[in-house]
């Protein structure tokens, strides 16, 4: 990582003729690449780190392309020589889904929307004019192959993985009449792809802005609007998915200037909608069922409540009879229910005891009277605690964080503890039981172990919403060396 920070480092030294006053690493989002901060005398910008050269060159290219028809994307800056590190125009940290979950369904935030999805027809036309579709990263157009591509990652990852029967080629059939159909589209412009609130930036003057386009090709308009629009995580009410897809279809005819014929729009809006929907769960379903990824895992019962709701209520202008099979068994009560973990209420009697401690010192007694109870060793786990500055840090500062994160087996580590714990966590809270005490130990009982814990801790919350007693000993137990005196 400190190589990372240097090259960037670099090539921001010869954009600006000085150095970097600070740097900061940000969260790893879902891709291989690393992202920073880089502060100097003006304003800050981004630079980014890819191993995938390919990746970098498009996002680049298509970056440049859109900026000079003055489209809502960032401004380059400069790049490295080798094509692995660039630097950008820094649009903040606030995004469309950050607003919607702070602020809800609000006019404000249907205002954002709206801004957005008019952003988007502009960027769809106009960036489609003069765009070379030989520099995309995959695909030059979705067309039936890159459609079937996502029919069937949602089958190998997801469906497969549920073991229930069904007739595989007429599956396979009804994927490839589907596909045909929806590549018959009226039209065709620039598909950002991955088009979702977490990929719109808005800046305090209110402005929309776009990242992260670079899987963008050739394609349907509508299925931008469908993956905005039917995003699991930002679950928009039905009046709302209506009435911004209105709203597009009339910042659309005026990009096109010409009438849409809505009704045909619609039907294959509707196709676009679940072949988006098919894709997400085939993604959370290879990140969590194949990949172990917890966080995954949590999104599916919502993916597929999203499907239900859409599936029941829709028609797809196509008869796929078997396909239809297959969305019934995946829409059921028992599958839904089969990914939803059991939570904890108000009447709820268990209290997780989630302990941080040093083997120096010892293993933390269960006071409870029932025993039992897990207890994970942290020592495998590359130690932070030996780089020089992190030495005074524990696993709640930042750096220390980063470290485990980035440069540790410590993410492999917490999903195997979390599969294991999630069983009792689970059990537990069905049986009526009120105690379980988890410990994590590590040399000092400072950095690793502390970072384990609190992990454990949050994901306890946020999948079970279970009551949680967190205590790191090591720590508590510094604070208690150099008491208050007493008053007299």
């Amino acid at each position: 990582m400190q190589q990372l920070v240097t090259n960037i480092s670099a090539l921001y030294t010869r954009w600006k003729g000085i150095a970097p006053a600070s740097v900061d690493l940000l969260p790893q989002s879902g891709s291989e690449r690393r992202y920073f901060r880089l502060h100097g005398t003006a304003d800050p910008v981004i630079g980014t780190y890819g191993a995938n050269i390919r990746e970098n060159e498009t996002f680049i290219y298509f970056s440049r392309h859109f900026r000079e028809k003055e489209l809502a994307v960032p401004l380059i800056y400069s790049v490295s020589d080798d094509q692995q590190y660039y630097l950008q125009e820094d649009f903040g940290d606030i995004s469309l889904l950050h607003h919607l979950e702070e602020k809800g369904f609000t006019d404000e935030v249907y205002t954002l929307f709206r801004k957005s999805l008019e952003a988007l027809a502009c960027l769809q036309v106009k960036g489609d004019e003069g765009l070379d579709y030989s520099r995309c990263l995959t695909n030059a157009e979705f067309g039936k192959q890159a459609i079937m591509a996502d029919l069937l990652y949602f089958k190998y990852y997801f469906l497969d993985a549920l073991r229930k029967p069904y007739d595989k080629q007429k599956l396979i059939d009804d994927f490839e009449a589907l596909s045909t159909y929806l590549t018959h589209t009226e039209y065709k412009y620039f598909m950002f792809r991955d088009f979702q609130s977490r990929n719109i930036m808005v800046k305090e003057d209110r402005s929309v802005h776009f990242i992260d386009y670079q899987g963008g090709m050739k394609g349907a308009p509508q299925y931008d609007v469908a993956s905005m629009l039917w995003q699991a995580r930002a679950n928009l009410p039905d009046e709302w998915k209506y009435n911004l897809l209105e709203d597009y279809i009339d910042a659309f005819e005026n990009r096109v200037e010409q009438p849409v014929n809505r009704q045909v729009f619609q039907s294959q809006y509707n196709g676009y909608v679940l072949i988006r929907l098919l894709q997400v769960l085939g993604a959370y379903g290879f990140r969590g069922l194949f990949e172990r990824k917890a966080q995954f895992l949590t999104s599916i019962p919502l993916a597929l409540r999203n499907l239900r709701d859409f599936f029941r209520h829709q028609s797809l202008g196509i008869a796929v009879p078997e396909f239809r099979k297959v969305l019934d068994i995946c829409v059921a009560d028992e599958i839904i229910e089969q990914f939803t973990p059991t939570q904890a209420d108000a009447s709820t009697p268990l209290l997780v005891k989630i302990r941080s401690f040093s083997y120096r010192k010892c293993i933390p007694e269960d006071n409870s009277g029932n025993g039992g109870g897990f207890v994970f060793d942290c020592r495998g786990i590359s130690n932070p605690g030996r780089v020089e500055h992190m030495k005074t840090q524990t696993g709640r500062d930042k750096e220390v964080k980063d470290y485990l994160e980035q440069q540790s087996k410590m993410p492999e580590f917490l999903n195997s503890v979390f599969d294991l714990v999630d069983i009792s966590v689970e059990e537990y809270i069905k049986r009526g039981f009120e105690s379980l005490q988890i410990s994590f130990g590590c040399t000092g009982g400072q950095h690793r172990s502390v970072y384990a814990a609190d992990a454990l801790a949050r994901h306890l919350r946020n999948k079970f919403k279970v009551k949680i007693d967190l205590l790191h000993v090591e720590q508590e137990a510094k604070n208690w060396q150099n008491p208050l005196p007493e008053k007299k």
